[in-house]
């Protein structure tokens, strides 16, 4: 249930509150109010409660204004109600009418909602964010540049050993929850393992055996769990599936002496997350969902994301239906590294009237001579554009480790962060 909040109605002795023309009308966060299109982000957001029945949700002003400062200041949940009752400027924003001193909402609420609204009202609270950005003037439609990156999930690095041993810790501490008195040959296994840690030097013959030990420790308390455990819980339930088939895989990989297997399991607590091999210096492989982003005139959106691996040319498409969707019409030129100058690309462009900036390929004529001065400096511009605005918004934004674990999280997570920083540069200009 939402029931929708008055702000017609004029306040009486509006002289005694905080609010009341007493602020700094030059604050970033009341013009920052003046962008955000509230009623729009309001209407989508009691499209979520549509049950007339039961208590009325938070306010659509408060919630979505405290995630939106959550994300610019990169804020953990508990951090940004603090914020909020420090800063009237902050509860201005969200929508409050006089100073609050105590707690509004609490924190765990932030988490719920996120789960409760969905990865779709996050697509639709930035597609109105834009909307109301366009409206002012503060975009314009121009060369979309595009590129790829992966956004590091909040995990400990995997190893082989610390995945089986986590599992086997979880499995303990299952059957002793249920009461039964079973020997789970716990204290032995905890020496296998924390002697495995001590060694400072660790060959291929130790780890494969010690590997070996684990996995007969951990088959032998899955058994147990399955024997003793009250299976009609759906978390027990969930989590001993991602126990088995974490054990699959790890003894498929220690029988046959592979390094990887197809959906391979990196963290026990988010399933989901696969590794990426990005052969980048210092960061062979990174933990976590790629996502391929469109620059366009200086506000950057995703476009796609996976936890899968995936090569991000074969969704240029998705890029260009994305500038559309945003813009009305196709882009006039897109530009993008050499992996996106395929050859099915570049006939894509060529039906779609597109022009592209990737190297010509095979020998160069008189037209790819004339035009060679053009890309050199379209892709100049790529790659200062795209790398840098990929590096601040993770290194000021938070789109170097995403903290969510909701369904959905990888795209909510990476829409607030660049939310964060396109609505940074429409505040700039409109300053």
């Amino acid at each position: 249930m939402y029931k929708r909040t008055d702000r017609g109605t004029p306040y009486l002795f509006e002289e005694l509150t905080p609010f009341g023309g007493k602020l700094d009308s030059n604050n970033r966060w009341l013009r920052l109010a003046e962008l955000m299109p509230w009623e729009e982000l309001e209407l989508a957001y009691a499209e979520r409660f549509p049950s007339g029945m039961g208590r009325p949700a938070k306010d659509a002003r408060l919630v979505c204004g405290l995630l939106v400062v959550k994300h610019k200041m990169r804020l953990s949940d508990d951090e940004a109600v603090a914020y909020l009752l420090e800063s009237p400027y902050v509860q201005a924003f969200c929508g409050l009418e006089s100073f609050a001193t105590a707690a509004v909402l609490d924190s765990s609420l932030l988490s719920k909602k996120r789960k409760q609204l969905g990865a779709e009202f996050f697509r639709k609270f930035e597609s109105e964010v834009l909307s109301a950005v366009k409206a002012r003037g503060l975009m314009k439609a121009g060369p979309q540049f595009i590129d790829a990156t992966v956004v590091p999930a909040d995990i400990a690095y995997p190893t082989d050993c610390g995945l089986l041993e986590k599992a086997r810790q979880w499995a303990v501490k299952t059957i002793k929850a249920s009461g039964a008195k079973v020997r789970t040959y716990c204290r032995k296994a905890r020496a296998v393992y924390l002697n495995f840690r001590r060694r400072k030097r660790r060959s291929a013959r130790l780890i494969h055996r010690t590997r070996g030990q684990l996995l007969r420790f951990l088959r032998r308390n899955v058994a147990q769990v399955e024997a003793v455990a009250d299976l009609s819980c759906a978390a027990v339930r969930g989590r001993l599936h991602i126990v088995k088939e974490l054990y699959r895989q790890q003894h498929v990989m220690w029988k046959h002496k592979l390094r990887t297997v197809p959906g391979r399991i990196v963290s026990l607590h988010q399933p989901q997350v696969r590794a990426m091999v990005r052969g980048k210096d210092g960061r062979d492989v990174e933990f976590g969902p790629k996502v391929l982003l469109s620059h366009i005139d200086g506000y950057c959106f995703l476009d796609h994301v996976a936890y899968e691996p995936y090569n991000e040319a074969l969704h240029a498409g998705k890029s260009i239906a994305g500038y559309k969707e945003r813009f009305g019409r196709k882009p006039e030129v897109i530009v993008g590294d050499g992996i996106f100058g395929n050859r099915d690309n570049r006939a894509m462009l060529n039906e779609l009237g597109i022009q592209d900036a990737f190297k010509p390929l095979g020998r160069p004529g008189p037209e790819a001579k004339a035009k060679r001065p053009w890309l050199r400096k379209m892709q100049k511009r790529r790659n200062g554009v795209m790398e840098g605005i990929i590096g601040v918004c993770k290194s000021a934004y938070g789109l170097d480790r995403m903290h969510y674990r909701v369904s959905g999280c990888e795209e909510i997570w990476t829409r607030m962060c660049l939310m964060g920083m396109n609505l940074e540069t429409a505040l700039r200009r409109a300053a």
